[in-house]
């Protein structure tokens, strides 16, 4: 497993709280807690702050994602998942989360409410053309390599 260094400040709201980390040797996801204390009601969108501000070498990206808990038991997650946080990007990291769940649900400051995956970006340069090559899937798209039958048999 390679390693980078991100380079974080805690603002102040950010003051004394963990800084992300994983919770075991094989985890992907570094937990990211939340530096207030918010409710969401049911059906609502929040940007949770987390009280810190990261610098991402040039070709990474980080990646905001659920905590497959939270969604499991409570109906969060993160709304834009995963959601990008770009290598120049310096601001407050907030955490997009909208309540799926049937009742309120309370964050306290330190509560874990997503994780960060830090990941390589591969950009692309487009190209037009005319035409584009053949393949078996063709133009079919939206649920049909899910189907047992072709349409209209």
């Amino acid at each position: 497993m390679s390693k980078i260094v991100v380079q974080l400040v805690s603002l102040p709201s950010g003051r004394g709280l963990p800084l992300p980390s994983t919770s075991t040797s094989g985890a992907a996801g570094s937990d990211l807690v939340s530096a207030e204390d918010v409710s969401i009601q049911p059906g609502a969108i929040r940007a949770v702050a987390t009280g810190i501000a990261l610098a991402i070498p040039h070709g990474f990206e980080g990646q905001v994602r659920p905590r497959s808990g939270l969604a499991l038991m409570h109906g969060i997650t993160v709304l834009n998942a995963p959601g990008t946080i770009d290598s120049d990007y310096r601001g407050e990291v907030k955490i997009i989360l909208i309540n799926h769940g049937k009742g309120p649900f309370q964050i306290t400051r330190g509560d874990r409410i997503a994780q960060l995956v830090i990941a390589p970006v591969t950009t692309a340069l487009f190209e037009r053309v005319d035409t584009l090559s053949e393949s078996v899937r063709g133009t079919a798209g939206f649920g049909s390599t899910g189907l047992t039958t072709k349409p209209g048999d």
